[in-house]
């Protein structure tokens, strides 16, 4: 796995994604980030490492446009600016992440045998929660119904 820390842009895969997105014509970028989703989401058995990588990459992108989001790219990120992304990427980013940490992830598999699990868990769980937040705890009722 080459892999050299916990971040989205921190493996060889989605470093290769980030510069591939450089690369493209700005108008390709969103269906790039939308088909890497596509690819991970739609995962029914089994999801490969390298598309696992490139899904965590394109999940970091589009939180990064959400308000609440951190900016995903680490030195290994895309420099080249994107596109304003679509609002409907965020949902297909969630269905990617929460392929990516399935009992059919290769990636998942990978990581829960690393000392950082917990590090890479937290990590995805974030990007996830700016994509979808929680719903927060409703308080108690002020009258019956």
């Amino acid at each position: 796995m080459g892999t050299w820390d916990i971040g989205p842009f921190d493996n060889d895969t989605a470093a290769d994604f980030a510069g591939d997105l450089d690369e493209a014509a700005l108008v390709e970028r969103e269906a790039m980030i939308r088909g890497v989703l596509k690819r991970a989401a739609g995962h029914a058995d089994f999801l490969g490492i390298y598309d696992g990588e490139r899904a965590v990459g394109a999940a970091a992108l589009v939180a990064a446009q959400h308000p609440d989001g951190d900016p995903a790219c680490s030195n290994y990120g895309p420099s080249a600016p994107l596109p304003e992304l679509p609002a409907d990427l965020r949902m297909l980013a969630v269905d990617a992440l929460d392929q990516v940490v399935s009992n059919r992830s290769e990636l998942a598999e990978l990581w829960a045998e690393a000392a950082n699990w917990s590090k890479w868990h937290q990590g995805i769980t974030r990007l996830r929660d700016v994509l979808d937040p929680p719903i927060p705890p409703q308080e108690e009722a002020l009258f019956a119904i």
